[in-house]
């Protein structure tokens, strides 16, 4: 053998290997129009045809969402929201990007073709983006939706080879593309496991597998039965006791004296007794959200009994704070927000509005509402200075939203109340739509926002309402509002659900 020869075989150049890629995958589009699956013929044209312009995402959204749970309507929304992000990407650089012909149709059975062609370029599939990113973003909000509607997105992402409107390499391109959508938008909005409030301080609860010892009130105007046969079946040795609004308190009492765990269901309202009964008691705390407003359960993390029940059984709980209020000789308690002056009203309207419109439009639209009331600013000696104030907002915890209605607590052990005011004028008008838009981060001569321990209020008006977790009382003269520091032991799921 001469020692000039030279036996290194080249490396195919950067075209062979994009020539081989393009033939294995017409190979593989030629195989797929060779198979017979006579079960998918009537199904797969038929859910490709659905899902175009995104009609069966939008469907399968609402359906989810006609379901009422937090968790549906948070995957549900994360599904849209991802889906839109993968659209917009597709539509303005994706098909332009590679302008590749779609596939001859020659070797696709005529049965499975659809009716109605796409004109657009073939790479990469807007269809397997959609579904993809639909199916990512509700499994990584809810796991348990997520392979539910997983299926669907695959045989969506199929049926577009098994038509002959795409090569494989273009759904998996597409499919890629929607799954980093979904990432892409985690990104920007965390789920729900990632904003949970901290596992701490942790606390040393009673593990009961099936229930027993469990004591739990329920409140039969909150809409509750359905929860509560739930929670029964969850926990069968637990005893369900249900009752009108009008006997929670006594039921509650009569519950703490031979409970080992106290447990409500209902509102924010009957959580608030229940707590201030665990609190006198020294009972750990099982909240299972079941009124129109549940912000305290939520914020904890505990949004069904699927959460609760899990709790219960493996004794995963935390402490956490409670806010208190005093005026005279009267105390109260509140676990979410204690109030005075327009707060209620704000609320309230936005509440009203939030459903149809979303939460900081609301925040808006309730503050000019309020504004055309004809009330009269709060007169009250504050941080020391006597002054007009329309409205005293105080959190048991910091709230985390713009805006004069805040939204999610992330920490109910931060030792902190999150006072916001909007000082008085001739008019709220101005000042709460400035609030509102501009958001209590701020601070102005017309709002501020503060964390302190303890507020204390002088020459508060006879007559003046507090609203405190929904309920409202009079108060009047001096008023305190004060943090009881990890006072509360509550059970919830320690780890991501």
């Amino acid at each position: 053998m001469s020692p000039d020869v030279d036996l290194t075989v080249p490396k195919p150049g950067p075209h062979v290997l994009r020539d081989r890629l393009l033939d294995l995958d017409c190979r593989l589009f030629e195989f797929a129009a060779g198979q017979h699956w006579p079960a998918a013929e009537p199904v797969l044209p038929r859910l490709s045809r659905s899902a175009n312009h995104g009609v069966l995402w939008f469907a399968t959204a609402a359906a989810m969402a006609a379901s009422r749970t937090p968790r549906a309507r948070r995957a549900a929304a994360r599904g849209l929201a991802s889906l839109s992000l993968a659209s917009l990407a597709i539509n303005t650089f994706g098909k332009r990007s590679v302008r590749r012909p779609r596939p001859v149709l020659d070797p696709v059975p005529l049965v499975r073709q659809l009716k109605r062609q796409p004109i657009t370029t073939s790479f990469p599939s807007g269809h397997s983006a959609s579904a993809a990113a639909f199916a990512a973003g509700v499994a990584l909000e809810s796991p348990s939706w997520g392979a539910v509607v997983a299926p669907v997105a695959f045989s969506v992402a199929m049926s577009r080879v098994y038509t002959g409107v795409h090569f494989p390499s273009d759904v998996l391109a597409g499919a890629t593309l929607g799954v980093g959508a979904a990432f892409a938008v985690r990104a920007l909005v965390p789920t729900r496991a990632q904003s949970l409030p901290p596992a701490r301080p942790r606390a040393d609860v009673p593990a009961m597998p099936d229930g027993e010892g469990l004591v739990v009130v329920v409140n039969t105007a909150s809409g509750t039965a359905d929860r509560a046969r739930a929670l029964q079946d969850a926990l069968p040795a637990a005893e369900v006791v249900e009752c009108e609004p009008a006997d929670v308190p006594a039921e509650l009492e009569k519950a703490a004296t031979r409970a080992r765990v106290l447990g409500v269901c209902g509102g924010d309202g009957t959580a608030n007794a229940a707590a201030g009964m665990a609190l006198r008691h020294g009972l750990p705390l099982a909240v299972l959200p079941g009124g129109t407003l549940n912000h305290f359960a939520h914020d904890l993390g505990v949004e069904g009994v699927r959460d609760l029940s899990r709790a219960v059984r493996d004794g995963e709980g935390v402490r956490v704070d409670v806010g208190r209020f005093t005026c005279g000789d009267r105390q109260g308690i509140f676990l979410n927000t204690c109030s005075l002056g327009v707060y209620p009203e704000l609320v309230r309207e936005r509440e009203r509005w939030s459903s149809r419109i979303g939460g900081w439009p609301a925040g808006v639209l309730a503050a000019l509402r309020v504004s055309r009331t004809d009330q009269h600013p709060l007169e009250a000696g504050f941080r020391g200075e006597a002054r007009p104030l329309w409205l005293l907002f105080a959190g048991n915890g910091t709230y985390h939203r713009m805006g004069l209605t805040p939204g999610r607590r992330r920490d109910l052990a931060d030792g902190r109340l999150d006072v916001r005011v909007v000082h008085g004028g001739r008019r709220p008008a101005l000042r709460l739509l400035a609030a509102a838009v501009a958001g209590p981060l701020t601070r102005s001569p017309a709002h501020a926002a503060v964390q302190v321990g303890r507020l204390h209020l002088s020459g508060v008006a006879p007559g003046t309402l507090l609203a405190y977790d929904g309920e409202v009382t009079e108060v009047a003269g001096e008023v305190t509002l004060e943090k009881l520091p990890l006072a509360l032991t509550v059970y919830r799921p320690l780890s991501g659900s």
